[in-house]
């Protein structure tokens, strides 16, 4: 026991031995006047490491992160009103990409709720606030009851469909001693879990498919659903197309995965022709789907823990409601039993189609196919890769660059720019052996870059590719081929290899493939914290330049409605 040990066990103590019973080992935040006791509880505790981000918006990033990256509930402590509005954007893209994520925050004394006396850092309505960003948002309304509300919003964040809560709680709150009640949840001795039922009219639908595709999500991913997704494609013969966040479904070197090219001519032509689609954990969203212009075939078996998916983008005529891994093993389980063989002659087509789209894109690449060669040649088979919203993610890091496990592919689901550093800390910081590389963009980079001492501060080895053409490529892309000229578009950026340095990274700017390639061998080597500066002028264009998703500078030129 320490000297300086409180013997008051106080609602901020509850809220940490609910973390601690939660399997928390990691939290990243802010600390402020509005959740310092929660901070001393951890301190005093002991058995949490806090990661100090240096702003609300990358903490909450970097739990998201954390989360996607290890499997592991995230969290994130914020102060109240700016505070909170801080985290808020990057809560939006957590719930985006389904992630479990806890945001603890503060709020202004309870007394003082809802009167607008201005009490510091009032909000006129956080909790509205927090509700509109998140899967759901809840206030602390009776100290004592501080246990069973944080238990309630853990199981909320981690129950499918999975997504970021927010709980806030009255600075006065904290700090008040309440009783140490020791709440059970009283369970049967014996819990047989019985395997799903698979209606006999799916299982004959999937079994007489002789043309059958698979569109994974990232569902799959979130109920560790891998080796039956697998198992599913290789008992029919499917080709598997997968969405950003359905990458690592099925390792992408496997001649049946499509992968993340849903809208490009040949897969759709592919859909357009199959007899069955099976979709699992998959949103359907509007730049994955060409604004939902791919066309999918009559027969559709939606497998999806939510239920508000199922006819939301493409019609359905069979859904199977519940967790894709047991759905799918009991689906695979009724196949198998019926002895069901793949069309050889379909299965070659699908690598057909999958060796020719990769070459069409690999076409348009100029020198860059020599760094999606090289990045792949040099980081190991489970090295995650985590892509901000910039011109050579959209085009290669998120198709070329080959996935083979799950959790090591992680994207801007909702497409916001700058989240990719935070993001790629807390990828980090929940695997620590693991190397992870971030591909960037100047513009997007210095939204969040504040947050590099983190890397430094905790020791992380991340590797950071920043691809720098002075401003907003894809936007300026979008731009020329809807409008035929460019506005705002164009920054100034600090010297990023000075600025890396002066944080504590090794930093070098490169100028060619074969310089990039020999930088990143040595990044790797190092462990350290890493910036490869891409000079992309000296690099030189692309062989065709990068025009935004399908249809995006088509959405942009005027037009009746």
């Amino acid at each position: 026991m320490t000297t300086n040990a409180q013997m008051e066990f106080t609602t901020a103590d509850a809220v940490v031995a609910e973390l601690v019973r939660a399997g928390v080992e990691v939290v990243f935040g802010v600390v402020s006047i509005h959740n310092m006791p929660i901070y001393d509880a951890l301190l005093r505790e002991g058995s949490i490491r806090i990661v100090c981000s240096r702003g609300e918006s990358g903490a909450a990033n970097m739990a998201d992160g954390y989360a996607r990256a290890t499997g592991k509930l995230g969290v994130v402590i914020t102060s109240t009103g700016s505070g909170a509005g801080n985290a808020a954007g990057s809560l939006v893209e957590a719930w985006a990409a389904g992630t479990p994520v806890l945001h603890l925050t503060g709020e202004v004394s309870s007394k003082y709720l809802g009167t607008g006396r201005g009490y510091i850092h009032e909000c006129k309505d956080q909790l509205s606030m927090m509700k509109g960003c998140c899967k759901e948002a809840y206030r602390l309304r009776k100290p004592e009851q501080a246990a069973a509300v944080v238990r309630g919003a853990i199981q909320m964040a981690t129950t499918a469909p999975r997504g970021p809560v927010s709980l806030e709680i009255p600075i006065d709150f904290q700090s008040a001693i309440i009783p140490n009640s020791v709440i059970e949840a009283v369970k049967p001795a014996v819990v047989q879990e019985a395997a799903p039922f698979i209606p006999a009219e799916v299982t004959k639908l999937a079994a007489s498919a002789r043309r059958p595709v698979i569109w994974a999500g990232g569902g799959v991913i979130s109920s560790e659903a891998s080796a039956e997704l697998t198992k599913l494609a290789e008992l029919t013969g499917a080709a598997v197309i997968t969405s950003q966040s359905g990458k690592g479904s099925i390792p992408e070197d496997h001649p049946q995965c499509i992968g993340h090219f849903a809208a490009y001519e040949d897969v759709r032509e592919l859909l357009k022709n199959s007899d069955l689609l099976i979709s699992v954990g998959v949103r359907f969203r509007g730049n994955e789907t060409a604004n939902w212009k791919v066309t999918a075939p009559e027969a559709h078996i939606s497998i999806d823990a939510d239920w508000s998916a199922f006819n939301r983008n493409y019609e359905i005529t069979h859904g199977l409601l519940g967790e894709a891994k047991p759905i799918l093993s009991a689906l695979n389980e009724a196949l198998a039993a019926q002895g069901v063989t793949p069309d050889a002659a379909y299965v070659a087509e699908v690598k057909a189609v999958r060796e020719k789209i990769r070459g069409i894109l690999r076409d348009t690449l100029g020198p860059y196919e020599q760094f999606v060669d090289g990045m792949r040649k040099v980081l190991p088979r489970d090295a995650i890769l985590v892509r901000d919203v910039t011109v050579p993610a959209n085009v290669w890091g998120s198709r070329l660059f080959e996935i083979y496990e799950p959790r090591t592919s992680i994207h801007a689901s909702g497409g916001g720019i700058g989240q990719g550093l935070p993001t790629a800390l807390g990828a980090q910081m929940g695997q620590l052996d693991k190397v992870v590389v971030l591909m960037a963009g100047d513009g997007g980079y210095m939204l969040n870059v504040g947050e590099m001492p983190v890397a430094v501060q905790e020791n992380l080895p991340l590797i950071v590719i920043l691809f720098d053409d002075a401003g907003y490529g894809v936007l300026r892309n979008i731009q020329d081929a809807a409008y035929g000229r460019q506005v705002a578009v164009d920054l100034v950026s600090p010297d990023f290899v000075l600025l890396a340095k002066s944080m504590g990274f090794e930093a070098n700017r490169i100028g060619s493939p074969e310089e990039f390639v020999a930088e990143l061998e040595a990044a790797v080597a190092r462990r350290k914290p890493s910036m490869i500066v891409v000079d992309m002028n000296a690099v030189g264009p692309m062989a065709k330049p990068f025009g935004g998703p399908p249809g995006a500078a088509d959405a942009f030129k005027p037009k009746k409605l």
